[in-house]
This record gives structure tokens, C-alpha cells and sequence, in this order.
């Protein structure tokens, strides 16, 4: 019997998934994330304070989380993947993907012989010992993110063994000459988002982006996306302690006897 991941069975469903991202050392944030209703949480090993040993440290303790975990990692090197896939990663995110060449690395990465070059060696018994499910069960991503990238669309779509494509809005619309935090707000980067998500529709693949918030989020939803990163444990909290502290500065807030809270 295949094998299933959390992460796939989200996807499943047909419709848009989303997710919380973490970059450092925590166990609340993806707790969270879960008990908010998010489908998965990504831990950044690119950009973040987390390596991938910190990363298969964190998925152990995430092992009974109900929610779906992604790894983004620098580059397709077989070591650091295989590591964080044997913790029991949903899905690997690899950054800077420019060619097929580079995406077939990714997915060999996660592949044991002959098909690929993972060495075995699973840390979550959950997971099973058998080489055909431990490879079943993993999703990976090639992350779009450069003009160069979007160029080869057609040649990396064309991989086996690849999920998806996940675009990185910053970095694209800096590739193309433009202004990291206006990505969004830019037709040309907005139309090069939109032939991601032809492409990567076109040939069966699962469109993922990182939105930055829940507007973005929507937005990215209605151009096609399916997997969107709403946004970073750091800022959930910048939103979440503003609220708090706009609605206890409110001059109409609800006398201190009717508040909820503790006690």
C-alpha cells in the first residue's frame, strides 16, 4: 500500500492549502499554525536560523502535530535532504531552481538507488522501513524565483519524479528588475507568477507561493495557486500583538468585570 503524507492528502482535496513558515528553533509556531487550522508550516533552512539538523530535531517533536511539514533548503545536496526526509518532512522546498538538470537533482536527492542517491536511514518508525513508501510519501518542490528560472519552465515541468513549483515573489521580481516588496503589485512579475501556474498546471504539477499575508494569500488563490504560505511565525505575532494592543488602548474597550482572559 502507498504510503501517504499529510501534506499530499491536503493537496488532495483539490482546492487551495495553506500554511504558516517558521525560521527558527520552535515548537509553538507550528503548534499553532495547527490549532489555527493551517494545512501545513514550512521550516526555513535557507533564509532562516535553523540548519538541517535543527530542522530534523523539530520534526521530531512535530511527529504527532496535525499538521503537514515542508523543509526549504539552499540547494539539492543529497545530505542535508536525506536527513530532514528520514526526521519525516511532507515535502522539500530546493531555492534558485534555474533547470531541469537542477531539478532532477532535487528529486534524485530523495530517491533511493538506483533511481536516485538517498542513503536509508529513517529516524520515524511511524513512517515504515520500506524504501518504496519512505520515497512514496515525499513531495518536492522546485522553487522559482529567477527570470532564468522562469525561462526554463517547460524543460523543469518535464522532470519525473517532480510535485511541484514554488515561487518566491521577492526574488523573482529582483531578477527581473524590480522592486523586491512591490512583487505583487507588479504586472510583469505578476504575469511571470501567472506562467508558473500555467506550466506547472499544464503538466499536472501543484503551484506554490509564498504570499506574505492573507490578502496576498486570497489573491494568489484566485490566480491558481495551490499551495500558499500566508505568513512567518514572527509575523503572526507582529499581527497578533498589535491587535492586542490596539484593543486594550481602545477608549471604548469592555470594562475589566465583562473581559474574558485569565484570572
Amino acid at each position: 500500500m502507498t504510503a501517504r503524507s499529510r501534506l499530499a492528502d491536503a493537496l488532495d482535496t483539490g482546492g487551495p492549502v495553506f500554511g504558516g513558515w517558521v525560521v527558527g528553533p520552535t515548537a509553538i509556531g507550528p503548534e499553532a499554525f495547527a490549532t489555527a487550522g493551517y494545512d501545513y508550516v514550512g521550516i526555513d533552512c535557507q533564509h532562516g536560523y535553523l540548519d538541517d539538523a535543527d530542522a530534523a530535531s523539530m520534526l521530531r517533536r512535530l511527529e504527532h502535530v496535525p499538521i503537514a511539514t515542508v523543509v526549504r533548503l539552499p540547494t539539492a545536496d543529497a545530505a542535508p535532504i536525506g536527513r530532514v526526509l528520514d526526521a519525516g518532512a511532507d515535502a522539500v522546498v530546493i531555492a534558485m531552481v534555474e533547470s531541469a538538470d537542477e531539478a532532477a537533482a532535487a528529486v534524485a536527492a530523495t530517491r533511493y538507488p538506483p533511481a536516485g542517491v538517498r542513503s536509508f536511514g529513517p529516524l520515524r518508525p511511524s513512517l515504515g522501513h520500506h524504501p518504496a513508501d519512505l520515497e512514496s510519501r515525499v513531495s518536492v518542490f522546485a522553487m522559482i524565483e529567477t527570470a532564468q528560472g522562469v525561462s526554463a519552465l517547460a524543460d523543469v515541468c518535464a522532470v519525473p519524479g517532480l510535485s511541484g513549483l514554488y515561487v518566491g515573489p521577492a526574488d523573482l521580481a529582483i531578477s527581473m528588475g524590480y522592486d523586491p516588496t512591490s512583487a505583487w503589485r507588479t504586472p510583469e512579475v505578476r504575469d511571470a507568477m501567472s506562467h508558473v501556474v500555467t506550466a506547472a498546471t499544464g503538466a499536472g504539477l501543484v503551484a506554490g507561493v509564498h504570499a506574505g499575508n492573507g490578502a496576498v494569500g486570497n489573491t494568489a488563490a484566485h490566480m491558481g495557486f495551490r499551495m500558499i504560505t500566508l505568513a512567518s511565525e514572527s509575523q503572526a505575532l507582529r499581527r497578533g500583538a498589535t491587535d492586542h494592543l490596539a484593543e486594550a488602548r481602545a477608549v471604548e474597550a469592555r470594562p475589566p468585570e465583562s473581559a474574558g482572559g485569565y484570572r
